[in-house]
């Protein structure tokens, strides 16, 4: 279960994701998860048995259980239709939440929820979901525990949609225990940062799983043969992220950290400013204080081969040296064309 730092750094080179910034999901799978696949066996890469790493995740995340499911999306789906199972019922979520703006309405079609402001009149609410981190800002935790601590007493159970956790962990916030400690189910993505191409965990109580384990069947989620799959997720939990019992200290995530770090600075260095904390491997540019469109935006690092969505740039450990050096003079040629800025830099 060791991997290589060196060889998946060296790598990132002969990548086509060098220079996308749009996302951490354009990541590609490192050598050793390529490697593990051909070692995996068909049903398990833990002792033959189906659980085994499931039982793994539950540990090293200080939960009773956990069950492998596909995908982000349908872990969140899973966790919200175990906990809501009585009517009427509603979900207090960020409006800019993945729950809500990228799961194709799963909330209403498969848990039967209603997402609404807090009005005397509407369901009553059963479940609180947050993202952490979000756009790159974590949740501190803290308050995570505020939260649960105030909703739990009133029946209400606490759901964190934990796809990025890895990337709060490795940015000092607490140890992945402690992070999942507050909520009552969390799921994580091995996708993303991580570098697998498939696969998420969502982990929770024995009794929770139970009935996750039964919606993941009802909507045709169970994996035949999860082996190969599981092999990568090891690797990324192992390789990119590092060892999962720790702080993640040595974790490739880093590189993603200081590249934003780097970003950041040179945009607020040259006049810029951003939306959100940086504090991952995420940079919001605010880009309407500019008078610039996010469509010039994006059109403008095209013409430098740069691939960029939105007024974020989102970065990772397969990103290119000369991929960030061209961002960051994009970066000081866009300032530059506004007051903020009197003179261009070169690097």
């Amino acid at each position: 279960m060791e991997a290589s730092h060196t060889s998946q750094e060296q790598s990132a080179s002969n990548r086509s994701n060098g220079a996308d910034f749009r996302s951490d999901t354009v990541t590609q799978p490192t050598p050793e998860m390529l490697r593990s696949v051909f070692e995996a066996s068909p049903t398990d890469v833990f002792n033959e048995k189906p659980s085994s790493f499931e039982q793994y995740m539950a540990r090293v995340t200080g939960k009773e259980d956990a069950l492998l499911c596909i995908s982000g999306t349908m872990a969140n789906q899973i966790a919200l239709r175990s906990h809501l199972t009585q009517p009427p019922m509603a979900i207090l979520a960020d409006e800019r939440s993945h729950i809500l703006t990228m799961e194709c309405g799963g909330i209403a079609s498969l848990a039967g929820a209603m997402v609404q402001p807090n009005d005397i009149y509407g369901c009553p609410t059963r479940v609180v979901e947050f993202e952490n981190p979000h756009m790159g800002a974590v949740f501190p935790l803290h308050d995570m525990q505020a939260i649960s601590e105030f909703v739990r007493p009133l029946g209400i159970r606490v759901h964190m949609d934990g796809a990025r956790l890895w990337e709060a962990v490795v940015a000092g916030a607490g140890t992945l225990e402690e992070m999942c400690g507050p909520a009552d189910s969390v799921s994580l993505c091995f996708t993303k940062g991580l570098c697998a191409p498939i696969g998420s965990i969502l982990v929770g109580n024995a009794a929770f799983i139970r009935q996750a384990r039964k919606v993941r069947k009802g909507i045709g989620g169970a994996m035949r043969q999860p082996g190969m799959a599981i092999a990568m997720a090891v690797a990324g939990v192992v390789g990119v992220f590092g060892q999962a019992e720790a702080y993640g200290s040595e974790s490739m995530l880093l590189k993603g950290h200081r590249l934003a770090q780097e970003l950041a600075h040179v945009w607020t260095g040259a006049g810029g400013k951003v939306s959100m904390p940086v504090q991952t491997n995420m940079v919001c540019l605010n880009l309407e204080a500019l008078g610039s469109s996010e469509e010039d935006w994006v059109n403008g690092g095209a013409e430098r081969g740069l691939m960029l969505r939105e007024p974020k740039i989102v970065t990772h450990c397969q990103i290119e040296p000369n991929a960030v050096m061209a961002l960051k003079q994009y970066m000081i040629d866009t300032l530059a064309k506004t007051k903020s800025v009197a003179h261009p830099h070169s690097f």
